[in-house]
């Protein structure tokens, strides 16, 4: 565990590339960057989920009791925008909101958003957002992120490759990241269905209560991954447990909300079959953290379809396959996310991660 520096680059030593589980990204046409804030008293960043032009079918669904969020009312199924450019995921709490309009800066001089005009530039880019709470974790309440973030992460997801995996662990959003007194963090995965349909998510996981087995020390997702259960030994668990207790923010404050997620489907989907999406997705998230969805959580989930699949007009239930991968995908998305964080410290306290607790 080492004391954290500034960096201005996503790229960092803290990241980990997604190899075993998929990415967001594996829906054609969508693309991931990170802005990471560490170091002068800052431990936060943002994440931005990037549509291809044109944008792509959105909806939400709001279950925490205490959420920071943006223009998730233009997301529902009843008004009137049917489509969104990019959608924000930013630590700072509601301070960080802040962000997406730098992204929505970004998409108006590109003449991306909702024509409201004659002109090609007469655009205003709907730029949906929610935050999770890392304030004080750096060191400084007030390091947080604002406009110049968000334009950096937006900056950064354009030029990324098309199917480049997310870069996972302590970046963009999930840099400030905490589940319980474990290092949280970004996470993603993805599943291909036998219809050829793609369902993927991209997950922050940052929960005031635990993501890990009391009993055993197993991510409470591992249970429902469809990965191997590796059980640690008991010592090692007793082990971790100690150091937990020695662990959290220097000032005593306890852990704070949010887990985030995007889930996102090649399908083509209604506004209405998005919202759907995005409702049934937070039963992944239910399966990895445990309790969810409190009154001091902001818990969301994001739903994206870019549209490439028709569903199969012949079979009204065929909705129902994409339902349960976009729950499965969450869960796995929330594990990878406790799995690649790093541990950290600063002057806002320490964060041991799960792969140094338990030596994976």
């Amino acid at each position: 565990m080492t004391d954290t520096a500034r960096t201005d680059s996503t790229h960092s030593a803290d990241s980990t590339d997604s190899t075993d589980a998929g990415s967001l990204t594996d829906v054609a046409g969508l693309r991931v960057g990170h802005a990471t804030l560490i170091g002068d008293g800052h431990l936060t960043g943002t994440t931005v989920v990037l549509a291809p032009e044109g944008g792509a079918v959105a909806a939400v669904d709001v279950r925490g009791g205490g959420p920071g969020t943006r223009e998730t009312d233009a997301l529902d199924p009843r008004n009137l925008v049917q489509r969104v450019e990019a959608v924000v995921l930013t630590g700072g709490s509601a301070y960080g909101l802040d962000s997406a309009a730098g992204v929505m800066a970004w998409l108006a001089e590109r003449g991306r958003g909702v024509r409201v005009g004659p002109d090609p530039t007469h655009v205003v880019p709907v730029v949906p957002a929610a935050a999770v709470f890392d304030l004080g974790r750096g060191g400084e309440f007030a390091a947080r992120p604002d406009a110049s973030t968000g334009r950096a992460a937006v900056e950064d997801a354009a030029r990324t490759e098309l199917f480049a995996p997310v870069r996972e662990g302590n970046v963009g959003a999930g840099t400030g990241a905490v589940v319980g007194k474990v290092k949280g963090g970004v996470g993603s995965a993805s599943v291909r269905l036998a219809s050829g349909i793609t369902v993927a998510a991209l997950a922050v996981a940052n929960a005031a209560r635990s993501g890990i087995d009391p009993a055993t020390g197993v991510p409470y997702g591992e249970y429902f991954a469809g990965r191997r259960v590796d059980y640690p030994a008991p010592g090692a668990h007793e082990e971790a447990v100690r150091r937990l207790a020695e662990a959290g923010p220097k000032n005593g404050a306890p852990p704070l909300n949010t887990t985030l997620a995007v889930v996102a489907t090649d399908a083509e989907l209604t506004k209405a079959q998005a919202q759907k999406l995005a409702g049934t997705s937070h039963d992944g998230m239910a399966r990895a953290v445990r309790p969810v969805h409190l009154l001091n959580d902001g818990d969301t989930v994001f739903a994206l379809a870019t549209g490439e699949h028709a569903l199969a007009a012949e079979n009204p239930l065929a909705l129902n396959e994409v339902l349960a991968a976009g729950a499965d995908v969450v869960t796995s998305a929330i594990v990878r996310a406790l799995l690649a964080a790093e541990s950290v410290r600063t002057p806002g306290g320490t964060f041991p991660s799960y792969r140094d607790l338990y030596a994976r």
